[in-house]
Formats: C-alpha cells, structure tokens, sequence
C-alpha cells in the first residue's frame, strides 16, 4: 500500500505523520519512526517506506508540529550558517521531554486503532536527536514500548540532564538497541559506559554497539551519510526488530 499522509490529534494539537503498510495480508507489528533533527522531509518518508517492506506499519511523526509549517532543511548544509544553525538548534531544544512523552502516547495510541496493526507493543527507532526520542518513549511508556532501537543517538546519558534517557532505565519494559558513531561528542564513551551501566542495572535486554562511521552515518541526505554503516543498520533494524516483535 502506498505511504500516505496522515494528521495525528495530540494533545497539544495535530500532528502531521507519513504513515506506511506493507502490501498483503496483515496483521503487522508496528514501529514509529523518529526524525533526526531536520524533522520531517522526503529522506525520512523514503526511510519510513523502506522499513515497512521488511514488514511493519512504520509511523513517521512531524514532531516539530506545535512550530508550523516550516521549510524542508537540508542537512548537509544546516549547520554551515549560524543562521541556520540556531533556527534547527531553536526547534530541537523547543521539543522538551515532556512533549515527546505526550506524542508518543498518541502516536501508539493512533497505531493501536488501526485494523492493520498486530496487538502487543510496538516498536520505535530514531535518528541523532530521534534515538534520544526512542529511548524517552521507552522510559515512558512500559510495555507499550516493546523494542527501542537508536542509530547515532546523542544525549542519552547525559548524567547532569534530568531529562536523559538512562535516568528511567528501570522503568524501560522493551529491549533497546543503540548502534553509536566514532568520534561523537554528543555520545562519547563516558556516556556509552553510563548507559550500559544504567540499562545493566535496570535489567534491560540491550546491545550497544560503535559503527566504525561517523554521526549521521545512516541518513542519506547527511553530508557523514556512510553507505556501508547504513546498510548494516538496516540488517541490525531488521533483525532486532523480527527477534522482539516479529514480521
């Protein structure tokens, strides 16, 4: 079935999504989808199709909603500008912890109603801002959150954030996986080895892992886009996913 666009209400508003399902005979487990900080645009429609071909209802939200309409941001030239740097630095530190917990409860809520979707926990997965955003509906929503995955995720385990992932480990119920990038100042090892110790003594199924490629590597229309890495997070998605929730 082709994607299309669908309106979410929330409860601060609606919120615009691109909605995927795969084509024959359902039902299917479900996954949302979260942007990286460019928010929605045609890369993340296209990621959005080609996870619903491994067999998923793939749920893409425009979580910048609450600004407007905004243009399209193109992130290989996002951060050449201090212009357009602050605008997107503005949106990201705009989408506080406790919007994205009342969106994702919608964005499940919404899933949960339709025909198409298999009954049990769904999945989420992100991007660079997007794997923090996995990770906070995880925390958040106990077992409706059944598989939390994060590609180049940053701040997840932030110790002087309290708004930081790893602070509700204990209250995660899916199983994570976190795929990092080398050289990454927004998750270096000391956060990679709070988080490890965090999702440890919170008895949370998890892997994490370092690409060898740098952030932003599995997002196309990045200018650190790395072909390879890409391809192994697909295969990684595809199989954390069909192990947890099935396909």
């Amino acid at each position: 079935m082709p994607q299309r666009s669908v309106d979410i209400e929330t409860a601060d508003g609606i919120c615009p999504a691109a909605l995927s399902i795969p084509s024959g005979e359902g039902p299917w487990p479900a996954v949302i989808m979260f942007p990286d900080a460019g928010g929605m645009r045609d890369t993340m429609r296209q990621m959005g199709e080609k996870l619903s071909t491994l067999g998923y209802v793939v749920l893409v939200p425009d979580f910048y909603y609450r600004n407007g309409p905004y243009d399209p941001v193109d992130m290989r030239t996002a951060f050449s500008t201090k212009e357009t740097a602050e605008k997107i630095m503005a949106m990201m530190q705009g989408y506080r912890a406790d919007m994205v917990v009342r969106d994702a409860r919608s964005f499940v809520d919404y899933l949960d109603s339709l025909p198409e979707k298999r009954p049990g926990g769904v999945g989420t997965t992100g991007y660079c801002m997007g794997g923090r955003l996995s990770l906070i509906a995880a925390g958040n929503l106990g077992e409706r959150i059944a598989a939390a995955a994060s590609f180049h995720g940053g701040n997840l385990a932030k110790a002087e954030d309290p708004d930081s992932p790893h602070h509700k480990a204990g209250a995660i119920r899916a199983s994570v996986y976190v795929a990092g990038a080398i050289e990454d100042q927004s998750f270096p090892d000391e956060q990679k080895d709070l988080l490890e110790k965090s999702l440890s003594e919170g008895g949370v199924a998890h892997t994490i892992e370092t690409y060898q490629a740098h952030h932003g590597f599995a997002v196309p229309d990045n200018a650190s886009f790395d072909a390879a890495a890409a391809e192994r997070h697909w295969t990684a998605m595809q199989e954390f996913f069909g192990s947890v929730l099935g396909a």
